[in-house]
């Protein structure tokens, strides 16, 4: 498995990736079928994150194919221009073989480089396995975000997740 940048040529690929990962998870924000991403617009967006100085996309790749992606979105703020908010999502048949983990260590070896002081996220309570890596990654609770999600006609709270970074 090879985990590194992405880059405009992986729009198309990245496009059908995000696709396949809100068709199998009962956590990311969008439902199945709910948005439909297109590689114009996935360009343009790895064009926009690619040329901010705290903002990043990591991809996991295997035999070609992008399995798992982990976006960083920074601060467009002087006061929090040192913190990212991370969104990130694994194909349903490589979850829990070590792809999230790989994801995070790249992402710290490039928030050490550009002086990114916290990484922050959130996460549905009941998900298990998410806070499970996040845990084991270092994250620590810092709140619940009550009723934050409707999912299949229920509210549910969400954890505000962290980790501090010394730079």
């Amino acid at each position: 498995m090879r985990i590194r940048e992405i880059t405009p040529s992986d729009a198309e690929h990245f496009s059908k990736l995000t696709q396949q990962i809100e068709n199998t998870s009962e956590y990311m924000l969008w439902e199945a079928g709910e948005r439909q991403v297109n590689p114009d617009q996935q360009r343009k967006m790895i064009d926009r994150i690619s040329s901010d100085e705290n903002s990043t996309i990591f991809v996991a790749e295997e035999e070609s194919q992008l399995i798992g992606f982990l976006m960083a979105i920074g601060g467009n703020a002087r006061r929090n221009k040192h913190s990212v908010y991370i969104v990130i999502g694994i194909l349903e048949g490589c979850r829990g073989k070590g792809v999230g983990s790989k994801l995070f260590e790249e992402l710290e070896k490039w928030a050490f480089i550009h002086k990114i002081h916290r990484l922050e996220l959130s996460v549905v309570v009941r998900n298990k396995a998410g806070l499970s890596l996040y845990k084991k990654m270092g994250f620590e609770i810092e709140g619940t975000k009550r009723d934050s999600l409707l999912i299949n006609g229920e509210y549910v709270d969400e954890y505000y997740m962290s980790k501090l970074l010394k730079v």
